[in-house]
């Protein structure tokens, strides 16, 4: 190891590294966009990275080792405003691959020293992926398959932490087909959401019935069980955890809406503060709830908590994200640069930190 001017241990060695991206959630374009940046960081710290799509797969023309034979940085890929098209992306393999896996996928994984965990959404963050390579004896970074199966269903998550220090809003899950009885107790404004989606697809706030029927239809149509939160008006903030350290809060302010799927990833939608402007003690409250949530969660190695400060202090825990987004300007790497850490760091960190629970 060698120490970093910043303070922290990062690595000397070489290594030859897999980040996983793709795959067919909605958030396919945003796994992307954070697995071409951290694949051109790793290669800038010196070690052979490669991006592999985990549902499209990878040619390996000769000796699996050759795919780490790559040089230079990678195109960085656009997040479109709209999700993508799912059936277009499944049409294009063909029939090559398996399931959700892709042709050559479990080979280049199983010859890296270590997957880096890009997937984002339902296909990579339900603990499907982990708990398959847990069985195969692959290392990944992250959090492992049972923390990865609670944080990412929010209705689960919720009851998880309820009889905790973390306040909750008042939310009911729903299923498909079998009706809404009991929605009249979430009140209005509410917010819809699907349980297992992620980076605001599907999401949508209601004031009167008219737009709480139209946000279930959408909704639906992400997904068979869905969450109806009581909306909390308040600011918005996200704290992100690595290892032991909780990060200084980011702050999150949408221009002109709702942080729906366009605000989130479209430039100039939304502003973000870092280090938000709070006071200490509230600071450090949100640190201690975001450390909570993930003990009770049973995260790993770093995740990202979303919160909400109402006017008169009191703070609401939205939910975790266990594989936050990782480009350069995302929310957990404007938390860790304030924190004195680059992002090649960053990213060299969560993989130090991961290879730790396999000594």
């Amino acid at each position: 190891m060698k120490l970093c001017e910043c303070g922290w241990e990062c690595f000397k060695i070489m290594m030859n590294i897999v980040v996983l991206a793709g795959g067919i959630s909605t958030e396919r374009e945003v796994s992307l966009s954070s697995g071409t940046m951290v694949t051109n960081a790793l290669r800038r710290a010196g070690h052979r990275a490669v991006l592999v799509d985990s549902f499209l797969g990878v040619d390996v023309p000769g000796d699996v080792m050759d795919v780490f034979n790559v040089e230079g940085e990678m195109e960085a890929v656009r997040v479109e405003e709209n999700a993508p098209d799912i059936a277009k992306v499944k049409a294009a393999r063909g029939d090559s691959g398996f399931g959700t896996v892709g042709k050559n996928v479990i080979e280049v994984c199983r010859a890296a020293d270590i997957v880096y965990m890009g997937l984002h959404g339902e296909d990579g963050e339900n603990g499907r992926m982990q708990a398959f390579f847990d069985v195969l004896g692959i290392r990944y970074t992250g959090t492992g398959y049972l923390g990865s199966a609670l944080a990412m269903h929010k209705g689960i998550s919720k009851r998880m932490v309820a009889d905790s220090i973390l306040k909750t809003a008042k939310s009911k899950v729903f299923y498909k087909g079998k009706g809404t009885e009991g929605i009249e107790e979430i009140g209005f404004p509410c917010i819809v959401k699907p349980c297992c989606g992620g980076s605001s697809i599907g999401i949508a706030k209601a004031e009167n019935k008219e737009e709480l029927a139209r946000a279930l239809a959408d909704a639906f149509r992400y997904e068979d069980e869905i969450m109806v939160e009581q909306f909390i008006t308040g600011r918005e903030f996200s704290v992100g955890i690595l290892g032991d350290m909780a990060l200084p809060p980011i702050e999150i302010i949408p221009r002109g809406g709702f942080y729906d799927y366009a605000h989130k990833y479209q430039a100039g939608w939304t502003e973000e503060v870092c280090p938000a402007d709070i006071d200490k003690a509230t600071e450090k409250t949100m640190q201690e709830m975001a450390r909570e949530a993930c003990r009770l969660l049973k995260l790993e190695v770093y995740a990202r908590g979303e919160f909400i400060l109402t006017e008169n202090g009191g703070i609401y825990f939205l939910e975790m994200n266990t594989l936050p987004g990782m480009t350069p300007t995302s929310l957990l790497p404007q938390e860790a640069a304030v924190a004195g850490l680059s992002y090649e760091q960053l990213c060299e960190r969560i993989i130090e930190l991961s290879l730790e629970k396999y000594r």
